[in-house]
């Protein structure tokens, strides 16, 4: 979203964060990403509809503001396991050193308060040296990030006597993608991973699948018709090392290693989009083939359920946004990949604002925001609508599986006293809970 966009510069002031560990269950988080809000809210949906079938959003309405809130949203399993393990090794190790080779998750809430407890990094998401692996000691606490490391990493802090595997928080739905890969290599089929080929994921992905099978990145459609076309004989091998350069694993060989293979993707990707993908591949294969598809492998069920969740329930919770809703809300990490497809589903039926969280509300009334159209963070002062659709404005409200719950209150709250403050929050919650107890009998 363009209009009316004026470059940021503020620098964000980092809050202190106190620790406070709430009672035992799946995941011990800090209390600090609970919720008084959303979390009420998710758990009254949860006791309805514990299997989580039911996709209808939910509504919240203030009065002088009305709330769609999709059905899945927030953290998910990976992300939630990635924290717990994180702040166990903070209290584990007193007095050591810690490190993260990398951010956590793509969400600066919890990135700078790891840091507050004591927790350096490594590295940036790009990969870069913040702090050189030499001047770490066999008794340093290393801890592996969500989206995993690579092989080559891991052997570095293996030479130097780090124990990685202590705090290893890696999702499972990553380690899952790896293991497929591992099968398809023994099967002698390659492996094509749908990602974005700097994301830690995407390099981590790459690497593990490449010491089992011929492998190969690409980014988005664009590069699989690309792909395909050189599949079906329409472009001269010749051309295909400058396409995917630094996009092959070595001795990666055509047109022999295109012969049989599968699709993985990276877990923040679009689910359609990799689908989508393999589907195109499929049927590239079928038409080199003479109709046959048994040299492509069927991997559909690698996608992330966590990711596909939270897709497929902002579809839902657009669809009744569409005719009602005057823009949608999007919070999360600037540079989380999973947050920034939600975005882009918005956009396409809503006016979005895609916020990390309630700092972005600017004094003056403007908002800052990251536009994925022109790749910053800038600030807009006619975000807020002079007309409604309805008597009240009504706002898509959502957040990416790296943003904890406490952010969307916070966002949620700015936004109500922004309208007058209107019915309290536990009214809200009262008449919220009856609606549901009534859809539950």
């Amino acid at each position: 979203m363009g209009r009316g966009c004026r470059e940021f510069s503020r620098t964000r002031t980092r809050r202190p964060v106190a620790l406070y560990f709430r009672g035992m269950r799946t995941f011990d988080i800090p209390e600090f990403y609970r919720s008084p809000v959303i979390g009420k809210v998710k758990a009254l949906r949860k006791t309805g509809d514990p299997r989580k079938q039911n996709l209808k959003p939910s509504v919240l309405d203030f009065g002088v503001v009305r709330f769609i809130l999709p059905r899945h949203f927030g953290f998910c399993f990976g992300v939630e396991n990635a924290i717990e393990i994180a702040y166990r090794a903070v209290s584990e190790n007193p007095g050591k050193k810690l490190w993260l080779l990398s951010q956590m998750i793509h969400n600066p809430e919890v990135n700078d308060d790891l840091e507050s407890q004591g927790i350096g990094f490594l590295m940036d998401t790009e990969g870069n040296t913040l702090n050189p692996f030499e001047a770490l000691s066999p008794e340093d606490v290393v801890i592996v990030p969500a989206f995993g490391t690579t092989l080559e990493i891991e052997a570095r802090l293996e030479e130097i006597g780090v124990d990685i595997q202590r705090y290893n928080t890696t999702c499972p739905f990553v380690e899952k993608v790896w293991k497929r890969a591992t099968q398809l290599g023994k099967k002698e089929y390659s492996v094509v991973i749908h990602g974005k080929p700097s994301h830690e994921e995407t390099r981590a992905t790459f690497s593990h699948s490449s010491a089992h099978a011929r492998s190969l990145v690409i980014k988005d459609m664009a590069e699989a018709e690309v792909l395909a076309s050189y599949i079906r004989g329409e472009r001269d091998w010749k051309g295909f090392a400058d396409e995917f350069a630094d996009r092959m694993s070595p001795g990666f060989q055509v047109p022999q290693d295109l012969d049989g293979f599968g699709v993985v993707n990276q877990t923040t990707m679009l689910a359609s989009d990799t689908q989508a993908i393999a589907d195109h591949l499929k049927a590239a294969v079928q038409a080199r083939d003479g109709g046959s598809d048994e040299r492509f492998a069927n991997t559909r069920d690698t996608l992330c359920y966590a990711t596909l969740d939270n897709q497929t329930a902002t579809a839902s919770a657009l669809d009744m946004a569409r005719e009602t809703a005057d823009f949608a809300v999007v919070v999360g990490g600037y540079n989380s990949s999973n947050t920034s497809h939600l975005v882009e589903l918005c956009e396409e039926v809503l006016p979005t604002w895609f916020i990390r969280g309630s700092d972005e509300f600017q004094e003056d009334g403007g908002l800052a925001h990251f536009s994925l159209e022109q790749g910053k963070r800038c600030v807009s002062d006619d975000w807020w609508p002079t007309e409604w659709r309805s008597e009240v404005p009504t706002v898509l409200l959502t957040s990416g599986a790296s943003c904890p719950d406490s952010a969307v209150d916070r966002v949620l709250q700015n936004i109500v006293q922004r309208c007058g403050g209107g019915r309290a929050v536990d009214e809200v919650l009262r008449l919220f809970a009856q609606e549901q107890a009534t859809l539950n009998a």
